[in-house]
């Protein structure tokens, strides 16, 4: 698809200490094109990266920083996907973030470092947004959940290690949920009080998803931290909208979630 001198520019970049990402968008080629060469390129000079350099905590053992996990976790089901097309060999994990909140896609970024802390993501750009990207050849260990089709095609479900990480984290997954697929807003009112019109304001949470069984892990996982919740009924298209809505229970995400940023 590329010239040899294209790849020829992509590799002297990276011999130079270039990072991939910014090779990539020199170049205007995709992330993993370039990470693909890179491979290429170390493999031919003997110094693909051993054992040290991956990274899981099925096949290795390896430590799993938890809180993150759960947090990536929610991502992943709500805005999250993972690829492996033919002509890359290494599978790509990516979170698709809103360039509206540079925030939530420093969050995706860093819960990725943390979970996979051998991996070095990278950042593709995407009109409106970026998607925040890493390869592994171990990612359906991390989220077996993954499958053909659209996720509210398919039967979504936890597998026992990742609900004991829930329960014991359960706002970091809420948090995930929200920064994908929930938003916060401010509703208002007005009254009129001896004459005078007052407004009133009230912020309420919302979380729309079309999967039943994500919709079921969310409000399940609100019942376990005691907030209440409402579902609307399901729209032609088959989304379903959870609102957030009483005082206390606004308060109670307020506290440990908040707006996106």
């Amino acid at each position: 698809m590329y010239d040899r001198s294209v790849r020829e520019q992509a590799v002297s970049l990276l011999r130079s200490g270039v990072g991939t990402a910014e090779t990539a968008r020199r170049l205007a080629v995709p992330c993993g094109t370039v990470s693909w060469w890179k491979h290429q390129d170390l493999a031919k000079r003997g110094e693909l990266p051993g054992r040290k350099h991956t990274t899981c905590m099925h096949c290795h053992g390896d430590e799993l920083n938890r809180p993150a996990y759960s947090y990536l976790l929610g991502l992943h089901l709500g805005d999250g996907h993972i690829s492996h097309p033919k002509q890359h060999r290494v599978p790509s994990l990516f979170i698709s973030c809103d360039d509206k909140w540079p925030g939530i896609m420093n969050a995706a970024e860093t819960a990725m470092r943390q979970v996979l802390p051998n991996l070095t993501p990278c950042r593709v750009r995407r009109p409106g947004s970026h998607n925040v990207k890493a390869y592994s050849t171990h990612l359906v260990c991390y989220f077996p959940q993954h499958g053909p089709g659209r996720k509210h095609e398919r039967t979504i479900a936890l597998e026992p290690w990742q609900q004991e990480i829930v329960d014991a984290h359960p706002w970091e997954f809420l948090r995930g949920l929200i920064h994908s697929d929930g938003t916060r807003i401010t509703n208002w009112t007005t009254k009129t009080v001896k004459g005078v019109v007052r407004r009133y304001e009230y912020p309420r949470y919302f979380f729309t998803n079309t999967s039943t069984d994500i919709i079921g892990l969310f409000t399940a996982t609100l019942d376990a931290v005691g907030v209440q919740w409402k579902a609307s009924i399901p729209r032609p298209t088959g989304q379903v909208n959870i609102s957030i809505a009483r005082k206390d229970s606004v308060a109670l995400m307020d506290a440990r979630i908040g707006p996106k940023h």
